[in-house]
């Protein structure tokens, strides 16, 4: 997906098995996370950086959503383990994945296999995308959103 492209409504099934739509959150703008794994070391401090910005996040509009190829089940787990207060799309058949472009192939240790690339879209409240970051510090993700966000003269976050 590139600045313009617009996100379906539907967007999958969280770690609870309920249907998770862009129009569940009436008048919010998005922030739709894409990570490769669920408890790994870089996602786990990607998620915690949202979990603990994800107040400021909803004063400034904004709906926090991750989404991995993970199952329901291990996103329960993450969710519960890290306190995680936003919903993770279980995109076990790669539909979102594929459609948002960050299926790609991955080189690490010597070998090469098809892989999620971390990747973060901002949206409007229509599911536009308006802001796309492919260079994600995981630590930092929040702080790299608010950089982005306050460059557009979105709410300051302090």
């Amino acid at each position: 997906m590139n600045i313009g492209d617009k996100f379906p409504d539907y967007l999958g099934k969280d770690a609870e098995g309920k249907d998770v739509k862009l129009s569940d959150y009436p008048g919010m703008k998005f922030i739709i996370y894409f990570y490769p794994k669920d408890m790994t070391s870089g996602c786990t401090l990607e998620a915690k950086s949202f979990r603990d910005n994800y107040d400021t996040f909803r004063k400034m509009g904004y709906q926090i959503i991750g989404v991995s190829k993970d199952s329901e089940k291990s996103h329960a787990k993450f969710t519960e383990k890290e306190s995680l207060p936003f919903p993770l799309i279980a995109d076990t058949d790669l539909r979102l994945i594929e459609l948002a472009g960050v299926w790609a192939q991955k080189k690490m240790a010597g070998r090469t296999y098809m892989g999620v690339v971390r990747t973060t879209f901002v949206t409007d409240a229509d599911g536009g995308v308006t802001d796309v970051i492919d260079k994600v510090k995981t630590a930092t993700a929040s702080e790299q959103l608010f950089a982005l966000l306050e460059g557009r003269g979105a709410v300051n976050p302090a």
